[in-house]
C-alpha cells in the first residue's frame, strides 16, 4: 500500500505541474495531499494523517482555489508546449542523483534504523506531538503564530484596498 500511494503521489505531483488549468492543478494537488496522508497513515502515524487530511487538503486547498477564482485566473496567456526531451532528461538526472545519493547513504551507514510500528504508533500520536510542541518547540510555535497574524492581517488589509 506505501508504494501504491508513494506512486499515486508523485503523479499527482506531476499531474499538477503539467496541468495547464489552475483549477485542475488545485484537484491534482488535493490528490497527493490525500496520498501523503495514506503514506502518514500506513506509517503508523494516524494523528498527522488525519491532520493533513483536514488541515491542507480541506482548509488550505479552499484557501488556494479561492484565490484561483478570486483573480480570475482564466485569462492567462497559452503557455509554450513541453519539451519532452527535456522532461525525459530531468527525469534521468533526478534517478541517477537518487541513486547516488542511496549509494552514500549506504557507504556511511547513514540509513538508520527502521522504527518499530510500537514506536511510531507513540511518536506519531496526538499526546507526544502536543508535549513537544507545547515544551520544547513553544516559542517556534508562538512566533509562527505572530507570523500568521500578520501575514493574515497584511492579506485583510490588500484585499480592502483593492475593493475601495
Amino acid at each position: 500500500m506505501f508504494f501504491l500511494l508513494a506512486t499515486v503521489a508523485i503523479a499527482a505531483a506531476l499531474g499538477m505541474l503539467i496541468a495547464r488549468n489552475p483549477v485542475s492543478s488545485a484537484l491534482w494537488l488535493v490528490l497527493n495531499l490525500f496520498c501523503i496522508a495514506g503514506l502518514y497513515l500506513t506509517l503508523n502515524a494516524s494523528f498527522i494523517g488525519v491532520i493533513q487530511i483536514l488541515v491542507y487538503a480541506g482548509a488550505i486547498m479552499v484557501l488556494f482555489l479561492f484565490v484561483i477564482m478570486l483573480l480570475n485566473l482564466s485569462a492567462l496567456p497559452e503557455l509554450r508546449s513541453l519539451d519532452w526531451a527535456r522532461i525525459a532528461g530531468f527525469t534521468v538526472g533526478l534517478a541517477l542523483l537518487s541513486q547516488l545519493l542511496y549509494v552514500v547513504a549506504l557507504q556511511f551507514d547513514l540509513g538508520g534504523e527502521p522504527a518499530t510500528s510500537a514506536t511510531a504508533a507513540e511518536v506519531g500520536s496526538a499526546a507526544t506531538l502536543g508535549e513537544i510542541l507545547f515544551t520544547r518547540y513553544a516559542l517556534h510555535l508562538q512566533v509562527a503564530g505572530i507570523l500568521l497574524l500578520a501575514a493574515t492581517v497584511g492579506a485583510v488589509l490588500l484585499a480592502q484596498r483593492r475593493f475601495e
